[in-house]
């Protein structure tokens, strides 16, 4: 299917020029809120040049084009400055996750080659040996508590206004989540940053000047910095800053603050849901809810909107695709189960698992295949990996999926994830959301373990509400009520939790692992 194309409305050539734009149309108005700081346009945007000028200043340089620059940072106002200052010195952003131990850190840096290190002085103790091991030469500690903070930084009133990057410039090596093994390093340019801003804002457009957007997502994630810091800068409006999720602070700060905008994943509606004071929020200036980062379960999107009366928005994409490729559109009815359908200017097919050839027609499951200008360029010093991810133009996603009459894209599991049982196909998202129709399951996971006879059979993992008394055998006996005798798990598991990656998604190597 073939997303509309149009003319892109209110394009910037750079993130960067995104923020100026900002700055000059809305100087006084509040751009970050994070506990009880406030920091408007013009001094946003006066940080973020005097920090860029800072981190060329210490590698000695005019520019920091073709370098990189790693972030390791919490949520805060200075991980926001840190991420578009970077950008504005002509630098690729190197995001990583703070909580990562010191192999994935090291990995990363070793991979990415970082020119500078922007980390947090919490972590120290674990990312100081690394760069000395590594031999990077420059870093910047960035202590929070000691008010050495990029929100006072002391040139701010003098930082002029230098080259600015351009569309074909590197920006951000985004690396992906490494489930099934090494993380890979995903290059994406300025360009494709701004025409995925864009092609957003035709699907979800939003209201200048006047979004409220609630950042609890890590800012280091791809949806964090996408749906909360691009989005609010590009929208002229507030950020408000979480340092990390907690389900009561989140409802506290919808409702106290006026929160118009909540881009979360799946685990966290599921959080807010069960948190104790959710039935006594107001939501009342809560206009929209997006749905990204993994699959959202049509039970919980239903159980939300009856709750809150705020409509959940769900998109597709991933890193490597800029990283929204599909959505389903604000004022267009929302199908349940759906992540809606081609943005502007993006083709997303349907092809054939084996060979990757052959298109499939609706309703005919197979993977998902996009292309479009907001496609990533191809990964880091991997280019076995880029051959088969970007095969004649087109991204092939791992994700299985099929369309229906009308061209709206359904997601059935990523191909990796799928299971041959006795000569079967099954796809275990689709057990999973049976599993989530039970009222006594929270969450479920459903995953394919090796069998001598069968080759493959099913196990599955739930956690269940905490009055609940129910058996592994009555959820089972439910299974057979709703599906095929081959797609019914072999055993079922009530676990306390489900073991999830850093950044939210169910993992499903840890429960192979520990089965």
């Amino acid at each position: 299917m073939i997303g509309g194309q149009t003319k892109y409305p209110k394009y910037h050539k750079t993130v960067v020029h995104m923020l100026q734009d900002a700055a000059i149309k809305f100087p006084s108005a509040i751009a970050l809120v994070y506990k009880k700081q406030e920091l408007n346009y013009k001094d946003y945007f006066r940080c973020v040049m005097g920090l860029s000028q800072h981190l060329m200043s210490m590698a000695n340089l005019k520019t920091l084009k073709g370098q990189r620059v790693a972030v390791i940072c919490s949520n805060s106002i200075d991980m926001a400055i840190s991420l578009f200052a970077v950008h504005a010195a002509g630098a690729q952003v190197v995001p990583i996750n703070p909580i990562y131990t010191t192999r994935e850190i090291t990995f990363i840096l070793n991979d990415s080659d970082p020119t500078i290190v922007i980390f947090d002085k919490t972590i120290e103790t674990i990312v100081l040996p690394i760069i000395n091991r590594l031999k990077i030469r420059y870093f910047i500690k960035v202590d929070e508590e000691n008010d050495m903070s990029f929100d006072i930084w002391p040139n701010k009133e003098d930082a002029d206004i230098f080259p600015m990057p351009e569309p074909e410039d590197l920006a951000t090596l985004q690396y992906t989540g490494g489930t099934t093994g090494s993380p890979k390093g995903v290059n994406i340019t300025h360009g494709q940053i701004s025409i995925n801003i864009t092609q957003r804002e035709v699907s979800w457009p939003t209201i200048e000047g006047q979004e409220k957007i609630l950042c609890v997502m890590p800012l280091f994630h791809v949806f964090a910095t996408s749906m909360a810091l691009y989005l609010s800068a590009f929208s002229k409006g507030q950020m408000h800053i979480l340092k990390r999720y907690h389900p009561e602070l989140v409802l506290r700060e919808i409702e106290n603050t006026g929160i118009t905008l909540l881009p979360v994943g799946p685990s966290i509606f599921h959080g807010l849901m069960n948190c104790e004071i959710f039935n006594t929020i107001d939501f009342s200036t809560l206009r929209i809810a997006y749905s990204g980062s993994a699959p959202l379960p049509d039970i919980t999107l239903q159980r939300w909107e009856k709750a809150t009366g705020c409509i959940i928005l769900e998109g597709y994409g991933q890193t490597e695709a800029g990283p929204l490729v599909s959505a389903n559109f604000q004022g267009s009815e929302v199908i349940v189960g759906s992540v809606g359908k081609a943005l502007i200017d993006t083709e997303i097919e349907i092809v054939d698992v084996e060979t990757g050839k052959q298109i499939l027609d609706i309703n005919q499951k197979g993977e998902i295949r996009v292309k479009g200008p907001q496609i990533m360029s191809g990964y880091r010093n991997n280019k076995a990996e880029t051959d088969e991810a970007l095969r004649n133009g087109w991204l092939y996603t791992g994700d299985i999926g099929e369309f229906d009459e009308d061209g709206n894209l359904f997601i059935l599991d990523r191909k990796k994830d799928m299971v041959i049982t006795g000569g079967y196909n099954v796809y275990p998202r689709e057990i999973e959301e049976i599993l989530y129709n039970h009222t006594d399951i929270i969450e479920a996971a459903v995953i394919g373990v090796a069998d001598e006879y069968k080759g493959q059979v099913l196990h599955g993992f739930v956690t269940v509400n905490r009055r609940s008394k129910i058996k592994e055998g009555e959820i089972l006996n439910y299974c057979r009520l709703e599906l095929a005798e081959y797609k019914i798990p072999k055993s079922i598991f009530i676990v306390d939790q489900i073991p999830r990656t850093t950044i939210g998604k169910i993992d499903k190597k840890a429960l192979k692992e520990f089965y």
